[in-house]
């Protein structure tokens, strides 16, 4: 009985998880890599036999968590692919569009490629792969617990993340059933005071955890300054006469957007705001899909629905749905323009950022999560350059970047979701670069809960007995292995740690919510140098060097 680390692991994309047992082989999550994460993968073939699988469980629609299941499908998979109503409809989109886009890859590689004497470029899959994947879906309802297998009980809870988002729970026994294990999959949560979903159901008995990791070393601003730090910068942008990008997953964030725009209307009466775009045919299917699952959607969106109103459609909004209405907004002197994709790898926002980075009075807003090797994250490290559709495009745009519009949870909401499971309980960190879950493994830990950091291809045995006492986490050493260091790194980042250090003992701080704020950071950044030091054999003589003060 044992869980396979197949997939977002030190790393954000490509959620994929294997329980397997002597009965059965079940995927959770299938999706594919982004940014760096997909040149690191590419060309990859599973590492397991897809006519082997006997089902998939799937926590959202998210391309990162749902995108291989085509592909799997194609290669042999014929079981069920379990998943919320909403999901189930969500995919249909979601993967249709993500065909399109490997098609549109595919050719313009192959064009490339012809003029090479290279081989034709063939997409993962196509259409009619993604046809026949969504043949095994089989929606089920939250908080039901469904036998999947002898041997094999699942239940979906509400995650808070996406329309449909699941947090799993599996009870998983051995083939006597002599021995039941409780693992729970976070899928990707959202945060406790979510504006468009509930949010997340709190779970409160577990053997293993598998939580997400994504902000583990971050907060979100609330959602009071979030909503304030956007008023502030949209009315600067709207002033300053141009247009207005918004980089936008057409899933949950360009929801999230007209939301917030019908509300800012509400609030400044006078503001002159241009007209809004959702640039996406994707998004006016994603946006019905909402509209038709209130029971889903929070207490403040339901409000508004019974009182008539459509929380989806400020003054002023329209949708775009052709290619041609698209490109005529490149002829607008202003408009405030939402299209896909959230990180600019591809989609319509490709062609608006070509049209407008070079203008000063662009404004472009990051309501998301950038991936590393995207050009959204490229942007916001602040390329001076960028390369668009083959040509160099000079960076003069303004650039916004709101982290409090994440339907991902921050630090504080992970470490308070999973506080309510026992200590008993063991943690796996993943979906999370590096940096991230070690950031979260050390705030679990010194909540006393025991903690792991698995790399690809770790296994876990489910059936192996808890160690005696809290320890460090566990790093996966292919998680090591992908960092290159020597002694001036080591020394740099001492450097570093002291003039930060110093620099933040001269700081006023001004409120309790900004110790708040700062606290659990630097008791996990203090644990982590005790440890650091411990290792290099220092922490005796800090010991000592402390008992000669006192004397």
């Amino acid at each position: 009985m044992k869980l396979r680390i197949l997939g977002a692991a030190g790393e954000v994309t490509g959620s994929n998880y294997m329980i397997e047992t002597d009965g059965y082989k079940v995927l959770v999550d299938c999706g594919t890599h982004q940014g760096t994460d997909e040149e690191r993968h590419e060309g990859e073939k599973f590492p397991f036999s897809p006519a082997d699988i006997d089902a998939v469980l799937l926590t959202h629609a998210h391309i990162d968590h749902s995108g291989r299941i085509p592909l799997l499908v194609k290669q042999g998979f014929k079981g069920k692919i379990y998943c919320t109503h909403a999901t189930s409809q969500l995919i249909e989109i979601l993967l249709r569009d993500s065909a399109h886009i490997m098609q549109e890859d595919a050719e313009w590689r192959s064009r490339k490629n012809s003029r090479k004497g290279l081989p034709k470029v063939e997409p993962l899959y196509n259409e009619n792969d993604v046809e026949d994947a969504l043949a095994f879906r089989y929606p089920i309802p939250y908080d039901e617990m469904v036998e999947i297998f002898p041997g094999l009980k699942v239940r979906y809870r509400e995650a808070g993340h996406i329309l449909g988002s699941s947090i799993i729970e599996t009870w998983i026994s051995d083939k006597d059933d002599q021995k039941t294990v409780k693992v729970v999959f976070s899928g990707d949560l959202g945060q406790f005071d979510g504006v468009i979903e509930k949010p997340p159901a709190i779970v409160e008995e577990a053997d293993f955890v598998l939580i997400e990791s994504t902000y583990g070393d971050r907060l979100h601003k609330s959602l009071e300054d979030t909503r304030s730090e956007f008023q502030g910068a949209m009315e600067e942008a709207i002033r300053s006469g141009g247009k207005v990008l918004v980089p936008t997953f057409v899933v949950d964030r360009a929801q999230r957007m007209l939301y917030e725009f019908k509300l800012l209307q509400k609030k400044l009466p006078d503001l002159n705001m241009p007209n809004i775009y959702l640039d996406s045919p994707m998004g006016v299917k994603t946006t019905e899909i909402y509209s038709a699952h209130t029971t889903l959607l929070s207490r403040e969106l339901k409000e508004m629905l019974l009182k008539g109103e459509d929380p989806f459609e400020p003054k002023g909004f329209s949708f775009v749905r052709s290619a041609d209405e698209s490109r005529a907004i490149n002829d607008m002197s202003s408009g405030i323009v939402l299209a896909g994709s959230g990180m600019c790898s591809g989609g319509r926002i490709m062609h608006h950022l070509k049209h407008n980075l070079f203008k000063k009075d662009t404004h472009v807003f990051f309501v998301g999560y950038q991936a590393y090797g995207t050009l959204g994250r490229r942007l916001v490290d602040g390329a001076k350059t960028v390369r668009i559709a083959g040509e160099e495009i000079s960076v003069k745009a303004q650039f916004h970047t709101l982290n409090g519009f994440s339907a991902h949870a921050d630090r504080d909401d992970l470490l308070k979701w999973a506080g309510h499971f026992p200590k008993k309980a063991r943690f796996i960190i993943v979906h999370g670069e590096p940096k991230s879950a070690e950031s979260l493994a050390l705030g679990l830990k010194d909540n006393g809960y025991v903690t792991r950091i698995p790399a690809i291809g770790d296994e876990i045995d489910l059936l192996a007995p808890a160690p005696d006492k809290i320890a460090m986490p566990v790093i996966s050493p292919r998680i090591l292995d992908r960092i290159q260091i020597n002694s001036k790194d080591v020394e740099n980042a001492l450097n570093l740690i002291s003039a930060r250090t110093e620099q933040m003992q001269q700081t006023i701080i001004q409120n309790e919510e900004q110790y708040k704020n700062i606290m659990p950071l630097l008791i996990s950044a203090r644990t982590l140098l005790e440890t650091a030091a411990a290792l290099s054999g220092n922490r005796i003589e800090y010991r000592e060097e402390k008992k000669e003060e006192k004397r």
